[in-house]
């Protein structure tokens, strides 16, 4: 679903691409920032207390376990939990 006029959509294009791309940059460092802390708030709210390993294994699986064939994100999320 878009309910952005075509006008707007184009109008934030161009003022996104004014902007440097260092600019662009953080901006785009800051909103993953803010996933991250929006994540953990939310696990926080489901699970309690996590140890970090498990913290850093529930977080791969909400940001990334839908990227990577099933295999592979269970090897990954072994990976964080074990280290």
């Amino acid at each position: 679903m878009n309910d952005t006029s075509r006008a707007v959509d184009e109008k934030f294009r161009e003022m996104l691409l004014a902007r440097s791309p260092e600019e662009r940059l953080r901006m785009a460092c800051r909103m993953f920032a803010t996933a991250k802390a929006l994540v953990r708030c939310g696990l926080a709210l489901e699970c309690g207390h996590l140890e970090q390993p498990e913290l850093r294994r529930r977080m791969f699986l909400r940001l990334y376990g839908k990227d990577f064939p099933e295999a592979e994100r269970d090897r990954i999320a072994d990976i964080l939990s074990a280290s």
